[in-house]
């Protein structure tokens, strides 16, 4: 982990959208919202206490939470994968995520939003 011992727990935030329901495009959203987040937040796979997956329903092809294992690093983090509530009109084939992570008190945090999913948060 980091030396600075200015550390605090943050919520982070992101959201991906997948081209269609199957395991490689799941997958190629997943590994990329990881990937951003990871980045953009300046985070060692070690900072990150644990990540929520929630996918809308139609994305049932496989577990989020079973690809971001793969990411080196994130083989011990606490992933868990839920169904995202189904809103009427909200946006298809997304994959949002929450992921708890010790980041410097003075960083502000970074949310990635990723492919269609901009369209949820275009403050960010």
């Amino acid at each position: 982990m980091k030396s600075n011992t200015n550390l605090v727990l943050k919520a982070l935030r992101g959201a991906n959208t997948c081209n269609k329901n199957s395991s490689e495009s799941i997958g190629n959203a997943v590994n990329d919202l990881i990937c951003e987040l990871i980045k953009r937040n300046d985070l060692e796979p070690e900072q990150i206490v644990s990540i929520t997956f929630s996918a809308t329903r139609d994305l049932d092809a496989c577990f989020p939470a079973s690809i971001a294992r793969k990411h080196p690093g994130l083989e011990n983090v606490a992933l868990l994968d839920c169904q995202q509530m189904f809103v009427k009109n909200d946006l298809a084939n997304c994959i949002r995520v929450l992921a708890l992570a010790w980041v410097p008190s003075t960083q502000s945090p970074q949310h990635p939003y990723l492919g269609r999913a901009t369209t949820l948060r275009p403050d960010r």
